[in-house]
């Protein structure tokens, strides 16, 4: 373990607390819940392959009701900062073993708290429900406008999601396979990033709604996957 007064580790420099990991575990796997049934009610729809490009992509949204973006936008609202504090879990086993990575992936969670909700997650719900009122009064330009909507008030907030989120997910990676965690170091695959690949693969099988509903919840599912996973391994590494 690694040791250092000039470290903020906000309390934690004894061994994992497991009591308190699991109940941040579990806590995670309701919030990912949350953000998937929002992310499902989003993406449930069919693309269209007759018209090129963006307006081919976003024809799925047209058929999207006011009360599914709503509740989409909701939940995700909720569930996404919800999904990041318990991040602290995964924080707290690595904290005791290495300030670098800890640090490192503390930073990450900070980005996910300030952007991945009202940053992404909302614009993005705006941007679809400007595109849906766009296309009801102006369809030669509706494209053109969302693109434009999409570029000013929902790409920055992703670009800075998206440094931090990768930060987050490379220290996670690197402490499991350098050791830096209880956990066996072929643990590092119960990451977000390895769960958002998995769920990506089903872009290989014919389009249906439930296809898209899915790959649309990936990061959900990818924490998912991660908070799951971990659990189901925590029995063999917490007598260590």
């Amino acid at each position: 373990m690694q040791n250092s007064g000039s470290y903020n580790d906000i309390g934690i420099t004894g061994p994992p607390d497991w009591t308190r990991i699991r109940k941040l575990m579990l806590i995670g796997v309701f919030a990912a819940c949350l953000v998937m049934i929002g992310d499902v009610l989003l993406g449930w729809g069919m693309h269209d392959a007759s018209k090129p490009g963006m307006e081919g992509f976003l024809a799925a949204y047209l058929t999207v009701s006011d009360t599914r973006i709503f509740w989409s936008s909701f939940l995700g609202l909720i569930g996404i900062p919800l999904e990041g504090l318990c991040y602290f879990a995964i924080y707290r086993l690595i904290a005791p073993y290495s300030q670098k990575y800890a640090h490192l992936y503390r930073s990450g969670i900070f980005g996910y708290l300030i952007f991945a909700a009202c940053g992404v997650h909302v614009p993005c719900l705006a941007s679809v429900f400007f595109y849906k009122y766009m296309m009801a009064v102006s369809p030669d330009t509706a494209v053109s406008a969302a693109v434009k909507f999409g570029m000013y008030f929902l790409l920055p907030g992703m670009i800075l999601f998206l440094i931090f989120f990768w930060l987050q997910q490379a220290a996670h990676v690197l402490a499991f396979l350098k050791g830096y965690t209880p956990y066996p170091k072929w643990c590092w695959i119960f990451c977000t990033a390895f769960g958002m690949g998995l769920t990506m693969l089903l872009k290989f099988l014919p389009e249906t709604p439930l296809r898209n509903a899915l790959t649309a919840g990936w990061i959900s599912i990818g924490n998912l996957w991660m908070f799951i996973g971990l659990l189901l391994t925590m029995r063999k590494v917490e007598g260590k």
